[in-house]
């Protein structure tokens, strides 16, 4: 078969893949892979960088780059059969990937690389590389007996199997629900945007009306703006049940069982490998070092916030009572309620803020203010293969003119994507005989499309969205470190990872910046500064609420882990119970199944991790702090950043990098300031 994914294009020829290429790629490519093994362990008897790890590395490089295309059209264009493709390879990605970590001749070889003469010449990526590959067979279960080996591979092979499923339901479970309302009435609030969008899509099913979706534009729209408070429960309660025991699909693609098993197996794996919890495993791979340096993070966190949350709270149901008459605020009326107290007291809209924000300013205002900052140019590349009309390609050249990356960019919300934004690796950066490899990103969000008549409209949130991913897309794309395993967000401890990414976020915020990136979709005006003044004031309006709400993510994923039991399980709605009651002011009804959807760490990298968000917050803050010193744009402190963070990858500890960037270890004083929160 002329297999595209086996093609060694510079760029994934996606127009080409098709569902039947796939299995046979990835088994070409792991019998081609143990092959590799098998003769450098046997070739040689004196292991070096050169007849081991690099051939490895290259190995490995062959895969990824095969396996990234397919792992990113499962999630951007989903259907049956590539579905069934990639969950075919699934097991035997998992497989091969343990057996690598539990085959103790290579292990052996590894660590006599580190114990040689030779190591001490190896350069500092060289020796990171060596040295957490030895932490991670230890993580592989390479000290297990032959039963216990087995049994993490079993368990390895369960986990990734029970996380694609996880992922499914939720697709599934938000495509399938709709809500068509044929009279326009029923939804007075909604702005014309939303409107058009919702003829859009009942177009598109061949319906007269408005059609109402799970997808995130049209969800968040209605809890904004519809007047009717029927609606916007009925809505609600579709969003929060989705995958779940419960609400109007109720069981059809429950995860309960799936969350069930996957908190047991992971308290399995740990105990193998001679940890308490899970919680102590994930923390093997990051900048925390024991779970209660974490558990006292956040809730010293939530100490100093809840008093700013309630304040919050107490002032929007007196709001929503003085004004509306309202005096059972529901969870389907806060953010519609919220809206009205902004516009009151800030004479702030959002529908307002959009009009500035339209993407085709946007784009390339984000362009420009990477530019002000690391002399990056960034110029568009037409004529690419692609999987959708809507996407983009572009290319990174430095001020030397030197190809640094090159990214692809998916906006917009659509049927057989999956929610969210993130960005995705599809080839790191290496140097292969002599000449290196460009980095290629997927960039991937999830905005309100154009519609007929307007460009897409982009609200504050999402530019801070856009921003967040591009973040990341830096660090993966500008890396200069030559080996994979270490260049870009490879080998970043997961907790230090969103640091590039909220660092970004911080330029949404500054006039300079904005006065790039607006422009009113009809006049070209750009954003007036009175309106930046009532941004700028409404900037933190409810900042306590949202402290606290993602501290109630973050202990949640955290104590699920750490205090399993395994006589008891999971206790998912117990321990969230229990987190709510300690740093929580919004009651969630009871129909609530939030943790069924909570794909982070139920189908990510997040779990025992996604306090990560609040503990990466507090070096962006801190580091942006470096800027707001000595200016937003000074080139300097951009070049440090450059250089220090961006370019380093996974080549040093994330602490060293940090305070060889900010010259000190970082405080949570800015985090708290720049959240309005008194220090």
């Amino acid at each position: 078969m002329n297999n595209p994914l086996l093609a060694n294009a510079p760029l994934p020829l996606f127009s080409q893949i098709k569902s039947e290429h796939v299995e046979p790629a990835i088994d070409s490519l792991l019998a081609e892979a143990r092959v590799t093994i098998k003769q450098c362990l046997e070739a040689n008897a004196v292991y070096s960088w050169e007849n081991l790890v690099e051939p490895l590395e290259n190995m490995e490089n062959k895969l990824s780059k095969a396996w990234a295309p397919v792992s990113h059209l499962n999630s951007v264009c989903n259907n049956d059969a590539l579905r069934d493709a990639y969950n075919a390879c699934l097991p035997k990605l998992s497989e091969y990937s343990t057996e690598l970590g539990q085959n103790e001749a290579l292990f052996n070889a590894y660590r006599m690389i580190a114990e040689s003469p030779s190591f001490a010449h190896l350069d500092t990526a060289q020796q990171k590389i060596i040295n957490n590959a030895l932490r991670d067979f230890r993580l592989s279960g390479i000290g297990l007996d032959a039963d216990k080996k087995q049994r993490y591979k079993e368990i390895s092979l369960e986990q990734s199997r029970l996380a694609s499923k996880f992922g499914e339901n939720l697709l599934d479970a938000t495509n399938a629900w709709s809500l068509l309302i044929k009279d326009r009435t029923a939804l007075s609030g909604l702005p014309d945007s939303a409107l058009a969008q919702a003829k859009q899509t009942a177009e598109a099913e061949n319906e007269k009306g408005w059609m109402l979706t799970l997808q995130f534009p049209s969800y968040i729209a209605v809890m904004t703006y519809a007047d009717h408070r029927e609606l916007r429960r009925t809505v609600y309660e579709a969003y929060v049940t989705r995958a779940s025991e419960v609400g109007p699909d109720a069981g059809e693609w429950d995860n309960s069982e799936i969350m069930e098993q996957t908190l047991a197996l992971r308290h399995e794996k740990a105990l193998l490998l001679g940890y308490n919890n899970y919680a102590e495993l994930s923390l093997s791979t990051k900048m925390a070092e024991k779970p209660d340096d974490v558990v006292g993070f956040l809730e010293d966190l939530a100490e100093r916030s809840l008093p700013f949350a309630r304040k919050d709270l107490a002032a929007l149901k007196e709001f929503a009572n003085q004004f509306y008459g309202i005096k059972d605020l529901q969870a389907w009326d806060l953010s519609y309620y919220s809206e009205k107290m902004r516009q009151h007291y800030y004479q702030l809209s959002q529908e307002e803020v959009k009009a500035y924000f339209p993407i085709n300013r946007v784009l390339p205002g984000l362009f420009a203010v990477v530019q002000r900052l690391f002399g990056l140019q960034i110029s568009e590349l037409t004529g690419f293969d692609s999987w959708h009309p809507d996407v983009q390609l572009f290319q990174i050249h430095d001020r030397e003119g030197q190809l640094r990356g090159q990214f692809y960019i998916d906006l917009y919300a659509r049927p057989q994507k999956r929610g969210g934004a993130w960005m995705d690796d599809c080839a790191g950066r290496k140097v292969i005989e002599g000449s290196v490899q460009t980095p290629v990103a997927f960039l991937t969000c999830n905005f309100t499309p154009p519609t007929a008549d307007t460009p897409a409209l982009l609200t504050h949130d999402d530019v801070t969205t856009l921003f967040h991913e591009f973040g990341h897309g830096l660090q993966h794309m500008l890396t200069k470190v030559d080996y994979l395993s270490v260049s870009g967000i490879n080998g970043v401890e997961w907790d230090a990872v969103e640091l590039p990414s909220q660092f970004m976020e911080n330029w949404c915020w500054e006039q300079e910046a904005l006065a790039l990136m607006t422009g009113h979709y009809q006049t070209g005006e750009t954003l007036p500064d009175a309106l930046f003044q009532k941004m700028l004031a409404a900037k933190n309006f409810q900042a306590g609420m949202v402290m606290v709400r993602q501290l109630e993510f973050s202990l949640f994923d955290f104590k699920l882990h750490q205090d399993y039991d395994p006589a008891q399980g999971g206790r998912i709605y117990q321990v969230l119970e229990q987190v709510r009651k300690q740093v929580a002011v919004i009651e969630a009804p009871a129909f609530s199944r939030f943790p069924h959807s909570f794909s982070h760490i139920f189908a990510g990298g997040y779990a025992a991790g996604y306090y990560s968000y609040k503990w990466a917050e507090v070096l962006s803050s801190d580091a942006f702090s470096m800027f707001e010193e000595n200016g937003i744009f000074d080139a300097d402190t951009g070049h440090a950043f450059l250089a220090n963070i961006l370019e380093t990858g996974g080549s040093h500890e994330a602490m060293e990098l940090f305070v060889r960037f900010r010259g000190r270890k970082p405080t949570t004083d800015a985090l708290l300031r720049h959240n309005g929160i008194a220090v």
